[in-house]
């Protein structure tokens, strides 16, 4: 039995039933698979019913304020693909009148739409033969042929694309698609795969070379900058300063507090530069508490954040641009899972 066949087999006997794989609409796999890019099957599936629940249809996300589709993804991260996914929503349904284009390239100019999620949809939705190549894909391939290409490479890319091709079966790519996926998922995983039961193990390479715990290879590895976030919480006994985040940095379009960026930790409330804050030196009815450190970690970032709480007698007092709103009608609005945690934690 050759590669597919006996991928294919293993799917049928040991696949999840998952919603996304009892149709064939391209709007409900297209989401699932943004929903899945970055995140557990796990995790991914709740948020994947939720969006379907809000938005059952591609016209009905195209016609949400984006403040509610980044409301329905908080804690999902990666919140471009969020603002992607609404842009798309509203490209598709004002240019191609609501209805997915069928052609692989078309998708592919769909913004957030790269070759892996086009591949998906093309296979999935229209059965068409383009192979999906994701981190489960590269790691299957990468143990199976013992191949020490660097994934991350223009040489590994390609070479991994080739054999992807060559591999698929013609005729099924859908689930041949969903078996190789679904292989990586849940036998041939990051760490401790599942050899000693594994259909492949008297034929895969790595196992055979003892070269498993290394495959796939990456040549570049992810330099992380560290950033210093202090947070002014202004509060008084009913409200609380909130700010929208519309630069284009991390969480744009979700809301925390006024933020003043330093270059290190900062012990004392003196040493932050209040300057847009003038008018807090002059208030004496103020009480100040030190969050301990908070550190959230990012993909290329690792946020160091101190939340300082200043309790005022009303927090008219500070003249400011950010919106005051009641403290209890915080989770009505998009933050990012670090202002969650303070805020839950408190």
């Amino acid at each position: 039995m050759d590669f597919s066949s006996l991928l294919i087999k293993w799917y049928k006997e040991n696949k999840r039933d998952l919603p996304w794989r009892e149709t064939t609409d391209p709007y409900k796999i297209w989401l699932s698979e943004i929903i899945l890019q970055q995140t557990r099957v796990d995790q991914g599936l709740s948020y994947y019913l939720k969006f379907i629940k809000n938005f059952p249809t591609i016209d009905k996300l195209a016609d949400a304020k984006e403040e509610k589709v980044l409301k329905l993804w908080q804690g999902l991260g990666y919140y471009s693909r969020a603002r992607n996914l609404h842009f798309t929503a509203k490209h598709i349904v004002n240019n191609y009148n609501g209805k997915f284009p069928e052609n692989y390239k078309e998708l592919l100019a769909l913004k957030g739409i790269g070759e892996y999620t086009a591949a998906a949809i093309s296979s999935f939705s229209y059965n068409m033969p383009y192979p999906v190549v994701d981190g489960n894909v590269y790691r299957v391939l990468a143990r199976f042929f013992d191949i020490n290409t660097p994934i991350d490479s223009t040489l590994g890319k390609k070479e991994f694309k080739t054999l992807a091709e060559e591999l698929i079966d013609k005729k099924n790519p859908a689930e041949y698609n969903q078996a190789i996926m679904e292989f990586g998922a849940l036998q041939c995983t990051p760490k401790q795969p599942k050899c000693d039961d594994c259909v492949f193990n008297t034929k895969c390479l790595a196992l055979k070379n003892n070269t498993i715990s290394s495959l796939p290879f990456k040549e570049k590895k992810t330099k992380v900058t560290h950033r210093f976030f202090n947070y002014l919480v202004f509060s008084d006994k009913k409200h609380i300063l909130i700010k929208n985040r519309m630069e284009k940095d991390i969480w744009q379009g979700l809301f925390d507090f006024p933020l003043i960026e330093t270059t290190k930790s900062i012990e004392q409330f003196e040493n932050l530069n209040l300057e847009q804050y003038k008018k807090l030196n002059t208030i004496t009815n103020k009480s100040i508490h030190k969050s301990t450190e908070y550190i959230h970690i990012l993909s290329h970032q690792k946020i160091h954040a101190t939340f300082w709480s200043i309790q005022l007698n009303d927090v008219n007092n500070i003249h400011t641009s950010e919106l005051k709103i009641l403290t209890k009608e915080i989770e009505n609005y998009p933050i990012p899972k670090l202002i969650e945690n303070f805020i839950f934690k408190k």
